[in-house]
C-alpha cells in the first residue's frame, strides 16, 4: 500500500509539472525605505522588494513593475496594479509584495494610504486562480481591521478574487529587521522559502502550505517568538506561490 501511494504521488508531480510550469507571474513588487522627512524612514524595504523581483525573475516568464521609494506613491501602486494584473490568465500567478509601514487597513505607499480594498478591487481584475499578498509591514495582520460595516458590505462583492494574504506579523507586532540580515526577517525567510527550502515534498512547486510551514517556523525561532507570520484568506492550501524549471 505504501508503495501504491508513492507511485501515486509521482504521477500527480508529473502531471502537475508540465501544467505549472507553462504558468507566467504578474508581480508588483513595492519597497518604501525613503519615507518623506526623516523620522518614518527604514533600512531594508527597497532591498526587500528588489529581492522579491530578483527571486521571480529567476524562476520563468514574469511580468513586473518595481516601485522603490518616492515612485512607490499610492497612484502609482495602483496604476502598476490596473496594468500588470488584468494580463494573468486563469493558471497564472499573480503577486503583490510590499514592505514599508503598514496601519490597520492599508499599507502605506510613498505619500499616502493604500488600502486592502482598493489591492483587492484591482486583483479582482485578474481572471488568475492564483493570487496573493505578500507584506513585510509592522502591525500587518491589522490590515483588515478598520472595515466599517458599509465597507464590510461592499468587500463581499471581492470574494471573488480569491486573495491569499501572507502577512509578516500579528496585528499586536512589529515586522523585525536583524542587523546582520541584508534583509527583513520575514522577507529573508519568504526568499529562502520561495528559493526551494519550503519544497518538502520535492515536486518543484512551492504551495501555499508549504511557504507559510517554512516561514512562520523559522520566523518565530529567530525571533524568539516575537514576530508570528500570519496567513488568511479564500485560497487552497495547494495554490502555487511559485514553481521551478
Amino acid at each position: 500500500m505504501m508503495q501504491f501511494k508513492r507511485v501515486l504521488l509521482l504521477v500527480a508531480i508529473c502531471v502537475m509539472l508540465p501544467f505549472f510550469a507553462n504558468a507566467k507571474v504578474f508581480l508588483v513588487s513595492v519597497g518604501i525605505s525613503d519615507y518623506p522627512g526623516k523620522v518614518n524612514d527604514l533600512g531594508l524595504p527597497a532591498k526587500d522588494a528588489q529581492l522579491v523581483t530578483w527571486l521571480y525573475g529567476q524562476n520563468a516568464d514574469v511580468k513586473f513593475m518595481e516601485l522603490l521609494d518616492t515612485n512607490a506613491t499610492r497612484a502609482n501602486i495602483i496604476e502598476a496594479m490596473e496594468k500588470i494584473f488584468p494580463k494573468a490568465g486563469k493558471d497564472d500567478v499573480v503577486v503583490l509584495y510590499f514592505s514599508g509601514h503598514g496601519v490597520p487597513g492599508s499599507f502605506c505607499a510613498y505619500d499616502e494610504d493604500l488600502s486592502y480594498e482598493e489591492v483587492r478591487r484591482c486583483m479582482s481584475e485578474s481572471k488568475s486562480h492564483n493570487k496573493m499578498i505578500f507584506a513585510d509591514a509592522c502591525f500587518s495582520g491589522k490590515i483588515r481591521t478598520n472595515e466599517t460595516a458599509s465597507e464590510q458590505e461592499h468587500s463581499r462583492s471581492y470574494e471573488k478574487t480569491n486573495v491569499m494574504l501572507f502577512l509578516s506579523s500579528r496585528s499586536n507586532e512589529t515586522s523585525l529587521e536583524m542587523p546582520y540580515m541584508k534583509n527583513g526577517l520575514f522577507t529573508t525567510y519568504l526568499q529562502k522559502g520561495l528559493g526551494g527550502r519550503a519544497d518538502f515534498n520535492n515536486d518543484r512547486i512551492i504551495t501555499a502550505k508549504e511557504i507559510f510551514r517554512y516561514v512562520y517556523d523559522n520566523v518565530v525561532r529567530m525571533s524568539q517568538k516575537k514576530q508570528h507570520p500570519v496567513m488568511w484568506g479564500k485560497f487552497s492550501d495547494d495554490m502555487p506561490v511559485i514553481s521551478w524549471k
